[in-house]
């Protein structure tokens, strides 16, 4: 069902060969995002490059528009962006800058893992697969990132548990979903876009370009 030729170095966790068979015999093959872009945030940001975390909950329920990396929706999707679209109000109030590409793969290609606490959900039905132990592949990959120091975004309550685990040399960033239905309480206005790239330049790291590339 899956095809994990392309994890790199992620290839090794344990997650892959102990938990993933028995998830891969429970899901129906129309899962989303689709099978070939269910590990897309892996593949594509890589430990050694990953400067940035964020977390988010689980993938869009809605047909076309997940694309493995959290909160990135096809440029072919023509819906509602729905949290995607707040990302983009607090970049603009954050930083002044506009984004409006919805594809987020050059955010991960400067290093910013973007990582769901479950990687897959069922068509029109948010958070299905909430527990069937995605959480062992997340748990393992924090645990692979945290010797360094990163900066950790943290969005909504699914995210925010991990922080316990993590190392206090990092920089961790914690508010509420940008979700339409939680947006207003706590994520507007908490500056994580700036935050972030302040402390990667106090570190002599280059900054993240939030904006349209």
């Amino acid at each position: 069902m899956f095809d994990l030729t392309r994890l790199g170095a992620w290839g090794d966790l344990p997650f892959f060969t102990d938990d993933l068979p028995r998830i891969t015999g429970q899901l129906d093959p129309d899962i989303l995002p689709p099978p070939a872009l269910t590990f897309t945030a892996l593949e594509r940001c890589q430990p050694d490059a990953t400067k940035v975390v964020i977390l988010g909950q689980d993938p869009y329920h809605t047909d076309n528009k997940a694309d493995g990396l959290a909160f990135s929706i096809n440029p072919s999707f023509t819906g509602n962006l729905a949290s995607l679209g707040n990302i983009f109000k607090e970049i603009q109030s954050d930083t002044g800058q506009t984004r409006t590409k919805t594809n987020l793969h050059d955010w991960a290609d400067q290093g910013v893992l973007l990582l769901n606490t479950a990687l897959s959900v069922a068509p029109g039905q948010a958070g299905a697969h909430a527990k069937l132990g995605w959480s062992k592949l997340v748990g393992q990959v924090l645990a692979r990132l945290d010797q360094a120091p990163r900066a950790f975004i943290l969005w909504g309550a699914h995210a925010q548990k991990y922080a316990p685990d993590l190392a206090p040399h990092h920089l961790i960033l914690t508010s509420a979903h940008p979700s339409p239905l939680s947006a207003h309480r706590g994520f507007f206005g908490s500056r994580p876009f700036s935050k972030v790239n302040q402390w990667l330049m106090d570190r002599g790291e280059t900054p993240i370009n939030w904006a349209d590339t």
